[in-house]
């Protein structure tokens, strides 16, 4: 058998297995505590987490109901277990020891997993996990005699307390194989664990109903009733983020903008000044101002997902999306989404049917993610000026967009690239609980680290490369803004004075703007935008936000007013005013509701391609999805435009 890999060193392999909602990850967590980081297996697109614990590298593998399914999960179990896979990383080696762990609320059922584990012949230990809940229910499980049916060692635990650390990697130093090996035929494995079941645990009064626990069900699985909840639930989801996350966020963008304005005041004038304020720290700080809303979004996630509602939700939610040939496992995507394509797209990993993974990651940008706020702000509030109520319809029929064109999205996809049965849900409910926010926190701060990882890095790089396109090249200010400036220093009223400086610097940056590259790239590809009725700024800052959507704010203020500073009043009224080369309003009425649609549909994220390229499998998918996207948002943004005008 293959010892531990040269990243593993001497540490004893050991990998955990079980069903899922049994509490692995949370063991895992307890035994590993921050000796720990999260993977990959290469050429899927499950994770895993490796972690060390006193002479033990722990890999958790994915939840499974079994060995033998074509489910991913099943896959990457037996790969593992055979020594044909490992996280990336680290060498595929056989691990030594096999830790199952079985719920103690659900024994009979995780027995039949423990029996084909059991049924390998490796080395193997059992941890029975939630032993406290079982207990409050009425149910004993005597663990000798349960040890003595298995064969190898077991363990009574519970994970979330963490108490139990000890006696696990006690009973991991003494995994053995199994004195009796279980039948490896379904059936008779199965009558087995029921042979074990009753043998080994004992229910005193009415242990196997939960008059609570139906009551909540009828309520949250209910045909009506359960969606008002799940409408309710969701709705403070969002609630919460949107409101707490507000402040980090705006702390965060405090912290950068200082840092700009040092850079600038203590270095001298010129392209490594330039580079590092407007590039290099800019492009950070709007990396890093929505891990607030990442952090939160998965803290949350996983906070009901402790609970035991987001598989009631799930299941809900199958019901309404079945009909555009989706599951009730692309819930949690979809839902992650609505902060950031990135991890929801990520977040597709959990479906388990490879068509309906793919859909639902064709369908997840057209969520209204949080990076198109500032651009439906601006265009409502410019529709709807003096009517706030008009502004919130107008805002709110944004995501409802965005949701009826990705559901229509993957309905298209399913009848005709993705063409073929569902693979029906098959979720199992697990208990209510009260969720681990150690486990819950963890989770968060692992997927905010990925977005870092994987968005933060693209990011950073274009925004550099866009501020080069941007900046460069380096052009003689306009006439009138010289006779300006010189008309201010020959002006001897202060106010006047500021007003004029003002007015030349505005026309310095509309004119250095223009000629930038982005500016003459933008003039190049104006007619192709012409028929949705942008002129060239309007082109320059749909281009610009290829990047990041929020930026086409920004760079449609420093075009008309010469600065980026989009909360300031004085700018947006600018913005309200500004006028084309032929004298036209930029933001016309009919330009406002093309561009809102366009927002809404178009892709323009090129990390989101990024990662849908990793995660569907290949480049090819990226490409359908950018155009796919792209064209929609076209069509219709044109369709709006040449009716509206």
């Amino acid at each position: 058998m293959a010892r531990a890999s040269s990243e593993g060193g001497s540490l004893r392999p050991v990998a955990m297995l079980g069903n899922p909602n049994v509490g692995k990850t949370t063991l895992f967590n307890a035994l590993c505590g921050l000796r720990q980081k999260a993977a990959n297996f290469p050429g899927t697109t499950q994770e895993a987490h490796v972690g060390a614990a006193d002479g033990l590298r722990l890999v958790d593998l994915p939840g499974a109901y079994t060995l033998g399914g074509s489910s991913s999960e099943s896959e990457v179990c037996r790969s593992v277990i055979e020594g044909r896979l490992a996280p990336l990383g680290m060498d595929p080696a056989e691990p030594e020891t096999l830790l199952v762990v079985a719920d103690a609320t659900n024994l009979l059922r995780n027995l039949v997993f423990v029996g084909e584990v059991l049924a390998l012949g490796r080395p193997t230990a059992v941890a029975v996990n939630l032993i406290d809940m079982a207990k409050r229910r009425g149910v004993h499980v005597d663990r000798e005699r349960l040890e003595e049916r298995l064969g190898c060692p077991v363990v009574l635990c519970n994970a979330r307390g963490g108490e139990c650390v000890g006696e696990v990697r006690a009973a991991v130093s003494r995994a053995r194989v199994a004195s009796v090996l279980p039948p490896a035929e379904i059936g008779a494995r199965e009558r087995w664990a029921e042979e074990v079941y009753a043998d080994v645990a004992s229910a005193r009064g009415e242990a196997n109903h939960d008059s609570l626990t139906d009551r909540l069900d009828r309520a949250f699985t209910h045909p009506v009733l359960g969606v008002i909840w799940f409408i309710a639930v969701m709705t403070g989801l969002f609630w919460v983020i949107f409101r707490l996350a507000a402040y980090p966020m705006d702390w965060i963008d405090a912290v950068f903008t200082h840092l700009g304005g040092l850079v600038e005041s203590a270095m001298p004038a010129g392209v490594l000044r330039d580079l590092l304020a407007n590039g290099v720290i800019a492009g950070v700080g709007a990396t890093v101002v929505f891990v607030p809303q990442i952090f939160l979004l998965f803290l949350l996630i996983s906070l009901l997902e402790g609970t035991g509602y987001l598989a009631r939700a799930a299941f809900v939610v199958d019901r309404l999306l079945r009909p555009f040939g989706l599951s009730g496992h692309a819930f949690v995507p979809l839902l992650s989404s609505h902060a950031c394509a990135l991890p929801g797209i990520m977040a597709a990993r959990a479906v388990p049917d490879r068509r309906d993974r793919l859909a639902t990651i064709l369908a997840a940008p057209f969520m209204s993610c949080t990076a198109r706020i500032p651009v439906y702000v601006l265009l409502t509030t410019l529709l709807f000026p003096e009517s706030p109520a008009m502004q919130a319809v107008a805002f709110t029929s944004c995501y409802v967009i965005g949701v009826v064109a990705g559901l229509l999205s993957a309905l298209v996809a399913r009848r005709t690239i993705l063409r073929g049965r569902s693979r029906p849900m098959a979720l199992e409910l697990p208990s209510y609980r009260v969720p681990d926010v150690r486990t819950a926190l963890m989770t968060a701060w692992d997927r905010g680290l990925v977005f870092l990882r994987k968005a933060g890095t693209l990011i950073l790089g274009f925004s550099v490369v866009l501020w080069w396109l941007g900046s460069y090249p380096l052009v003689d200010p306009p006439a009138e803004a010289v006779a300006l400036r010189t008309q201010g220093e020959l002006n001897a009223d202060e106010g006047e004075v500021a007003a004029l400086l003002e007015e030349a610097d505005r026309l310095e940056a509309s004119h250095a703007a223009e000629h930038s590259f982005l500016g003459q790239i933008g003039s190049f590809v104006q007619p192709v935008f012409a028929p949705l009725g942008y002129d060239r700024q309007l082109t320059v800052g749909v281009l610009a936000s290829f990047a990041a959507r929020e930026v086409f704010v920004s760079t449609m203020a420093v075009q008309v007013v010469g600065r980026d500073d989009t909360g300031d009043e004085g700018v947006f009224e600018a913005l309200a005013s500004a006028e084309r080369d032929n004298g036209r309003p930029i933001f016309d009425r009919a330009t406002s509701w093309s561009l809102l649609v366009y927002y809404v549909l178009a892709m323009q994220c090129i990390p989101t391609l990024v990662v849908t390229a990793r995660e569907a499998g290949g480049a090819k998918w990226a490409f359908l999805q950018l155009a796919w996207m792209s064209g929609l948002a076209y069509v219709c943004a044109m369709v709006v435009y040449q009716v509206m005008r």
